[in-house]
């Protein structure tokens, strides 16, 4: 009964919808929200930060998502859709979910596509590591490979009906850049000061999908309110791969990045040697990810042509990076590779 209720009510007009984005200031929100503001949406973001809107149809509140007493509050404005960025463990989610189902007509989780194990391509039918994993030691774990996976039972096995799963792939973004599992704080900012960096050599030939926050953006508003979404995952990705040494060659013609591959327990060593560092390095990056993504354009009417091209999409969120840019502090992880360079004489 719910669930027919909830897809009733995505009729709607978009000018008479109100949207809530928690933690709507990260890599993909920044584009979501004006893309779903063209769209006629009244959109309220909820961010840590003060951020002040210049769009009337945008608004900002500095709270924390993760206080109930807050959220609370906030989601007594009664909002047509929920898209959901936050971060949260297991236990947190299993506390929050049916609050946030309650409140609104359509709920959109982020998830990711890291949920999934080694399969090409990778279809929302795919196998996850949750399910099909061999390794015990690793299951235990609260990789974030596998709280998203329980988390998304969690909604599968809710009553409700108005909730969608979403699966990014890797997604880069304004200051958000990544080279297997560098992030940009290490190595954009190690290629504007002329160091090198080390990546597993491993993962040179493996393929990749990378892609632009923009299309992801496109995605999400064409799934908000769709009845097809409802009730559904959905891999979000372009269907462009590369491997990560065409990545890494990207990288060294825009901004002239200079590379030192490693075998791979160095590399891990480099990286702080956690498990964390360990699992997402085998269990994601050393994984040919190569994406079957005809579902979520058969829902949105979105074309792989509408698609930014990987080396296009580099180049425009590259160039817009400032000179000076102040970069969270790597120099544990820079220290590492400083060291690993002059051992190897690079």
């Amino acid at each position: 009964m719910l669930q027919k209720q909830e897809i009733a009510g995505a009729g709607k007009s978009a000018t008479d919808r109100k949207v809530l984005v928690l933690g709507g200031t990260g890599a993909m929100g920044v584009y979501l929200v004006p893309e779903l503001a063209a769209m006629g949406y009244e959109v309220k973001v909820v961010s840590a930060d003060d951020v002040v809107s210049n769009d009337p149809r945008v608004s900002y509140v500095k709270a924390d998502a993760k206080n109930s007493e807050s959220m609370r509050d906030l989601l007594k404005g009664k909002f047509d859709a929920i898209v959901d960025f936050m971060i949260y463990g297991t236990e947190e989610f299993k506390k929050k979910h049916e609050h946030l189902l309650q409140s609104t007509t359509h709920y959109i989780f982020l998830s990711s596509y890291r949920v999934y194990n080694n399969m090409v391509p990778l279809t929302e039918e795919s196998p996850r590591l949750l399910d099909t994993s061999k390794d015990k030691e690793f299951l235990t774990t609260e990789d974030y490979s596998l709280y998203k996976a329980r988390e998304e039972d969690i909604l599968q096995n809710t009553t409700f009906g108005n909730w969608t799963i979403v699966r990014p792939a890797i997604t880069y973004s304004k200051r958000r850049f990544q080279l297997t599992t560098l992030e940009a704080h290490v190595f954009v900012s190690r290629a504007m000061k002329g160091l090198p960096v080390v990546i597993p050599r491993e993962a040179l030939s493996v393929q990749a999908t990378m892609s632009w926050a923009g299309d992801v953006a496109k995605m999400i508003a064409r799934l908000l309110l769709n009845p097809a979404a409802f009730r559904e995952c959905f891999t979000l990705a372009t269907a462009e791969h590369r491997s990560w040494g065409e990545i890494a060659e990207y990288y060294k013609d825009i901004i002239g990045l200079k590379y030192v591959p490693a075998d791979t327990e160095d590399y891990v060593k480099i990286m702080g040697g956690s498990q964390a560092a360990r699992y997402q390095l085998a269990y994601d990056r050393l994984f040919p990810r190569v994406v079957d993504n005809s579902k979520i354009l058969k829902v949105t009417g979105l074309r792989q042509e509408d698609f930014m091209p990987l080396r296009k999409g580099l180049e425009k969120e590259l160039s817009a990076l400032a000179k000076d840019a102040v970069w969270q502090d790597a120099s544990g992880i820079g220290n590492e590779m400083d060291n690993y360079v002059r051992r190897h004489g690079y």
